[in-house]
């Protein structure tokens, strides 16, 4: 290794530990500090980094490039605080923007590798690649002029993105075609639904949030409005369904916490900072009219679908059906970095309206259910008499609830 990539490993290690450039530069070219104080402290440790990446650079089995070998040293660093700190990469940065906001810029289809190449195994209904005649079993074999090959859905994707109102070019071998299909289609901007809805049994509303983004509150409130009303003109009750709920904005799990509650708390937190320390309230107007709510959870039902859960459990509002959930309750604030990366850091731990922390711990249901777990069975197709009750007994469950009148407690 170079003087030069020397002592730009011993500014890395320095600027990690809360030193300058300059700092950590002169230490390592002056010695440490005669004082045993926090400075030496910080300059042995800048210096037991550099000379491990130092080792690493020269002695490792395969030579390593620099640059990602202080990106491992800074993912390491974050990642050994808890399981949900991470440095993101540039595309994951992306992506988590993507994932949080709820929409993207695209022509609507969905991607998956297979051994003869990337293949488009969902075209969505109504977008652009549909309305050009792009179909799912599609195989990709060029993007923007880029060959695309097995294992390469990366690339694709990367050639997939791009601004909203330009035009990407694709080629698509078809089956039965012999010639290759070529595609100019113009780029839009598409909303990754997280809310489903349809009706259980007359007057009783289905909900199923698969994660919350800065679309979910809008999106359930259109579910609401839609839903058709019984004589009394008000719904007889509710099902949500939060299993396998990743979680997500947690700004967003309470708003539709806020949908329900005419008042009371809905969250807190604790942090270091300002911001990592907050309470949210609700405001007066229950969009279901005090529509009694069961709410079905399970094991893979995490952080911000557990802020929803524990503000209408303890709110008096809904009650509880499943298992116990995964037990998430921390906060991680998405940073911007330099170069596009970002930070997901824990900045909070947050407790529910009972002032209980459930990290570690989750929620426990109020009604438990037995047997082996499965994921929640897909909605029935629209216009068709409801059986989704019959085919997903969680649901039945909840609905059973409902109509004997146990929504609440």
């Amino acid at each position: 290794m170079s003087p030069q990539s020397r002592l730009l490993l011993a500014a890395f290690g320095g600027l990690i530990l809360g030193l300058s450039v300059s700092v950590a530069t002169r230490v390592v070219a002056q010695g440490p500090p005669s004082a045993p104080n926090e400075a030496t402290v910080q300059w042995q440790d800048a210096q037991l980094l550099a000379e491990v990446l130092q080792r690493v650079h020269e002695n490792y089995v395969n030579p390593v490039d620099d640059h990602q070998l202080m990106h491992s040293a800074v993912r390491g660093l974050v990642e050994s605080l808890d399981e949900h700190s991470t440095f993101l990469e540039r595309k994951d940065f992306e992506a988590m923007q993507i994932t949080t906001s709820g929409e993207y810029p695209g022509i609507g289809i969905a991607l998956q590798s297979a051994p003869s190449g990337v293949i488009i195994s969902e075209c969505t209904p109504g977008s652009p690649a549909d309305k050009a005649g792009i179909r799912g079993g599609d195989l990709i074999t060029e993007v923007e002029g880029q060959p695309i090959g097995p294992g390469a859905i990366e690339t694709a994707i990367a050639h997939l993105r791009g601004q909203v109102g330009t035009v990407v070019h694709l080629t698509v071998q078809r089956v039965g075609s012999i010639a290759p299909l070529k595609f100019s289609v113009e780029r839009v901007t598409l909303e990754l639904p997280s809310v489903s809805a349809q009706l259980l049994a007359p007057g009783i509303g289905y909900l199923r949030i698969s994660s919350f983004t800065g679309t979910t509150a809008s999106e359930l409130e259109a579910a609401m409005a839609k839903f058709p009303r019984p004589a009394s003109g008000k719904l007889a009750g509710l099902v949500i369904d939060l299993r396998n709920n990743p979680g997500g904005v947690v700004d967003a799990a309470a708003r539709v916490a806020d949908d329900f509650l005419d008042s009371g708390l809905i969250v807190s937190a604790e942090g270091r900072t300002p911001d990592a320390r907050f309470r949210m309230e609700a405001h007066p107007g229950d969009i279901s009219e005090g529509a009694p709510i069961s709410l079905i959870v399970n094991g893979g039902s995490a952080s911000a679908a557990e802020i929803l859960a524990a503000a209408l459990h303890d709110n008096h509002r809904a009650r509880l059906i499943g298992r116990r959930t995964y037990g998430k309750g921390s906060v991680q604030t998405i940073m911007p970095l330099s170069d596009g990366e970002g930070l997901k850091l824990t900045t909070s731990l947050y407790y529910t309206p009972s002032g209980a922390s459930i990290n570690g711990t989750g929620i426990a249901p109020d009604v438990v259910l037995s047997g082996a777990e499965s994921p929640p069975a897909p909605l029935d197709a629209e216009g068709t008499v409801p059986t989704l009750a019959r085919r997903d007994a969680p649901v039945a469950r909840a609905l059973a609830e409902l109509r004997a009148g146990a929504g609440t407690h």
